[in-house]
């Protein structure tokens, strides 16, 4: 069974899994009884039971997938940058990782015409993905609550870029704020700067995923799984471990039956990714340059904005008004 399971998990490739036909509507043998006998499959009673199974497979492909992925949305407008471990952007998700920087910069509503993907990356082991996806958030908010002082001076490019076009207003503008430079910047200049995260989280995640490196490349070590010393919480560790493990078995003996069908649904221009690789997908590939490097174990690829999920919408822990974005990442 363990074997199947990690044959199947190669299956699980987000980036190219196109699941609503058979996560949402999971195929289901006719002679299945339901309610007592066999159901016409255009009856309600079949309908609602194939709902019911798509929403019981979406929960375990969502907990066998926790984790494995990163899915990063963006502001068009104030460029902040927010880290979901879901397709889906929850408001309260969002809030959370918004810096108060002042009057109305952490907003009363969000509008979901506002948050668009901005690149997604996927992992071959959980484990990884939680712990680069921890430490994009701490650097996300410490750049925000300590930012560096070059980050927020007023320099020549800033000065240029905030410049009237009409000639006629320059004069005036000039001698107004050329004396600002290598200043502080402005209460509401500050805000501004410091949620305009997009370059600086590409930079980010190329240099965690560089501090990365041994965990992804050799897999993560026992040791570093589990530091507890004292016999009580070695007990209730070994005790999680097996109620984990029993789930596990579970959540594997769910999901194998669509093992065939999803394999062949996945082209073979979409295979999973490659044993000890990270795989990221981008809205626009020109972003990649605002890294200076990348690890040579990293894929690169297009993204493609769908409206197709694997883990689907029917059945979503928060209720659907307070979604925020929900366009899909898709490997294109």
């Amino acid at each position: 069974m363990a074997s199947n399971a990690k044959s199947f998990q190669k299956v699980l490739d987000s980036t190219a899994l196109a699941a609503t036909k058979f996560i949402r509507r999971p195929p289901i043998d006719p002679t299945t009884p339901i309610q007592g006998k066999p159901r016409v499959p255009g009856s309600n009673a079949f309908r609602e039971h194939q709902e019911k199974e798509g929403r019981r497979l979406q929960k375990a492909l969502n907990s066998v997938t926790h984790g494995k992925n990163i899915f990063v949305y963006n502001n068009i407008r104030t460029k902040q940058v927010v880290y979901s471990l879901t397709r889906y952007l929850e408001k309260t998700n969002l809030i959370k990782q918004c810096v108060n920087h002042g009057k109305k910069t952490i907003p009363a509503t969000v509008r979901k015409d506002m948050w668009v993907p901005y690149f997604s990356v996927h992992f071959n082991e959980a484990q990884v993905g939680l712990n680069v996806y921890n430490h994009l958030r701490q650097f996300a908010l410490l750049r925000q609550l300590s930012p560096p002082k070059e980050m927020i001076t007023v320099t020549k490019e800033y000065l240029d870029s905030k410049r009237p076009a009409d000639l006629r207003d320059q004069k005036q503008w000039d001698k107004e704020n050329m004396g600002r430079l290598g200043q502080i910047m402005m209460k509401k200049e500050r805000a501004y700067a410091l949620m305009n995260q997009k370059a600086t989280a590409i930079a980010d995640i190329a240099f965690v995923l560089q501090k990365h490196r041994d965990h992804i490349v050799e897999g993560v070590p026992e040791s570093t799984k589990s530091g507890y010393k004292t016999v009580k919480a070695r007990r209730r560790r070994r005790e999680a471990l097996l109620k984990e493990a029993e789930q596990a078995k579970a959540r594997a003996n769910e999901v194998a039956s669509l093992g065939e069908q999803l394999q062949a649904e996945i082209s073979a221009d979409h295979n999973a990714p490659k044993e000890q690789s990270v795989k990221i997908l981008w809205q626009d590939t020109y972003d990649a340059q605002f890294a200076k490097n990348w690890p040579d174990y990293i894929e690169h690829g297009q993204l493609r904005w769908t409206r197709n999920h694997m883990i689907g919408q029917e059945d979503l822990p928060v209720p659907t008004e307070d979604i925020i974005a929900d366009g899909s990442f898709e490997q294109a």
